[in-house]
């Protein structure tokens, strides 16, 4: 078990990836914060010792992506009919911003994981491909797939 320290040191540090992920999965804050609260208790009673600061960014990564899927496929998520299907943003997000997100969760979850973790974490290829247990290339796939997806929902030029 780790102590107060270090699970206030790492709410501080990836609280914002996991709420993240955790929104971009089961769109709804409610979902998001029961995950959130399970991500922190599997760290806190977790003794994995990691071996560098990207070593436990990646374990937090997956574990949240884990815990979103169970929850989709827990026999109650199933088995229930959403009351809304909107995605909940702040009232001051921009409009711009809100159809760049609504394009993104409505791609294929096979792309929304990809591109979210390459355009909204930063990560590359090569460790996204880790992540989701794919091949690099595919990864590179899913990636220039999912621009041109966007890029006709949005609207795009189709240059860049």
């Amino acid at each position: 078990m780790r102590s107060e320290q270090e699970a206030n040191r790492a709410i501080e540090q990836y609280a914002g990836l996991v709420r993240r992920i955790c929104l971009m999965h089961l769109k709804n804050q409610a979902d998001s914060e029961d995950i959130f609260q399970t991500v922190f208790m599997k760290y806190v009673l977790s003794s994995a010792v990691f071996q560098s600061e990207e070593h436990e960014k990646a374990w937090f990564v997956r574990v949240t992506i884990n815990a979103c899927k169970d929850l989709l496929k827990s026999f109650f998520r199933t088995h229930n009919v959403p009351l809304e299907d909107l995605t909940e943003l702040p009232a001051d997000t921009p409009q711009d911003t809100r159809d760049v997100l609504e394009a993104v969760l409505s791609l294929p979850k096979k792309y929304r994981d990809a591109v979210y973790l390459h355009y909204f974490e930063g990560y590359t290829a090569p460790e996204i491909s880790k992540f989701m247990h794919k091949n690099v290339n595919t990864v590179y796939s899913l990636l220039t797939r999912s621009k041109k997806l966007l890029r006709e929902k949005l609207g795009g030029d189709g240059n860049g």
